[in-house]
């Protein structure tokens, strides 16, 4: 068993895919394991993604694919994903990001000092670079532990969303000259695609079990677990972030069903 599990759920975007996996193997980190749960339209045999798998397992990580059918929802998903890990911390990772080398090191590093229930690094958009919104790089830093907190859709708290748009992140972690040997921590309203969890404090907050009460199409089931795991045992983002967007067009274009707005926190 290793130390962290890395899940990847996937759907249409093997390519994208093997860009991601790729920066796995780079990782100053190498005690994980990674697993993709794939709900693509077929099953394809990708040579760049192959190559890459290989390149894993040569490097020691075991790589696990799995079919995940009939799509049931992105909740579902995530919840196949989780019942799979068998680590003590299960990073879930989007397919369609580039990470930077000290990206696992320090969601682990800081989720074990804080013992909290969660550590993500936002993704950043580099085709935002030039895009600088001074009104939406409003940071607050946690300059104690990470304590639990209620934050709810529309609440005084839920703005902190804005930090996340575009390279908002990237401005400020620049201007403030933050270096990935101190890497600093702050509240958040949520983070997605790149979210190391302690696995049994997710599972304690509930899992992504509620996907049973969604209908299929869906979005926002990762924003709703992670105000019930901030709610019961708190969380952070950090930065530098280190994670960036590799900007394709979204996988889950029906977006009128919201979980944190469907079913309660």
């Amino acid at each position: 068993m290793r130390k962290v599990s890395v899940l990847i759920p996937t759907y249409n975007r093997h390519h994208a895919l093997a860009v991601t996996l790729t920066s796995l193997c780079f990782q100053d980190y190498t005690d994980f394991d990674v697993i993709v749960s794939d709900q693509s339209e077929k099953d394809c045999h990708d040579a760049s993604l192959e190559t890459v798998i290989r390149l894993l397992r040569n490097k020691g990580h075991s790589v696990r694919l799995f079919r995940n059918l009939p799509p049931r929802g992105m909740a579902q998903q995530r919840q196949f994903l989780l019942e799979l890990s068998q680590s003590p911390f299960s990073l879930f990772l989007d397919d369609d990001l580039i990470l930077e080398s000290y990206v696992i090191r320090n969601l682990l590093k800081v989720l074990e000092e804080e013992r909290c229930g969660f550590v993500g690094n936002a993704v950043i958009g580099l085709s935002y670079v030039d895009n600088v919104r001074p009104d939406q790089q409003h940071i607050e830093f946690w300059n104690e532990r990470v304590r639990p907190e209620a934050v709810v859709p529309g609440g005084g708290k839920w703005d902190r969303h804005k930090l996340h748009n575009a390279a908002n992140l990237y401005h400020v972690q620049m201007k403030m000259n933050v270096s990935p040997e101190h890497p600093l921590k702050y509240k958040v309203a949520w983070i997605g695609g790149c979210v190391m969890y302690d696995t049994i404090k997710l599972k304690e907050a509930g899992g992504f079990g509620f996907w049973r009460e969604l209908p299929v199409k869906h979005c926002g089931e990762d924003v709703l677990v992670q105000l019930r795991v901030a709610r019961l045992f708190g969380g952070c983002g950090l930065i530098p972030s280190g994670a960036y967007h590799q900007e394709l067009q979204t996988t889950v274009p029906d977006r009128e069903i919201n979980a944190p707005e469907y079913l309660s926190i």
